[in-house]
């Protein structure tokens, strides 16, 4: 198998023309990923195609087009318009009611929004039918505000040369919560204190 990408935790392997491998470095169990992605695309939100999980591998489909973090760095006018659709695909996610299976990623009670948690500009593919959310291992259900102060934190902290001076202070930041309607300012310091930033990832594992 070809390797195609490398994440901070999982490989992604090309199957064929149509199909990915996803794997898990350290083993464990793609059940409550898959599920989730299966019950999203049900649900019509922008996901992978589950094709089949086993252990700690998954078979998904395989995506045409750059994640948004490429895009953002070879075309950085686009900067506004791209920030908005990642506050857009939150804002699309959190209209989800989180189904009772999931666990919860936030610590208010009576929340119940579907939450991704790592949902940055290298976790969005941008494909012919429109922008796709990868890497779902983090997601659980909880607060939306929690989900966007976690972008808002990562984009701030982001480590691609160049990025967080042109972007990750300004525009970006103000394109995302231009595009959403959830306002992350009470959940920004837990996240910040907390190290709850991740680094943009291009590969999105």
């Amino acid at each position: 198998m070809e390797l195609i990408a490398r994440g901070r935790s999982a490989d992604v392997y090309a199957l064929d023309d149509s199909r990915v491998l996803r794997r898990y470095r350290r083993g464990g169990s793609t059940g409550l990923e898959s599920r989730l992605m299966t019950h999203l695309a049900a649900c019509g939100y922008p996901v992978p195609r589950v094709y089949e999980a086993t252990g700690a591998d998954m078979v998904l489909e395989r995506l045409a087009g750059p994640t948004m973090l490429d895009e953002l760095v070879r075309r950085p006018w686009r900067v506004s318009s791209l920030g908005r659709e990642l506050g857009r695909l939150h804002d699309r996610l959190h209209a989800l009611p989180a189904p009772e299976w999931l666990p919860q990623r936030s610590s208010t009670t009576g929340d119940d929004r579907v939450l991704h948690m790592d949902l940055h500009p290298g976790n969005v593919i941008l494909t012919g039918r429109g922008p796709v959310v990868i890497d779902w291992c983090n997601a659980g259900a909880g607060d939306p505000a929690a989900d966007v102060a976690m972008t808002m934190v990562t984009v701030g902290s982001a480590d691609v040369p160049g990025l967080a001076a042109r972007f990750g202070r300004g525009l970006l930041p103000r394109g995302i919560r231009g595009g959403c309607r959830t306002d992350p300012a009470g959940r920004m310091r837990r996240h910040a204190d907390g190290g709850g930033g991740r680094r943009a990832d291009r590969s999105g594992g």
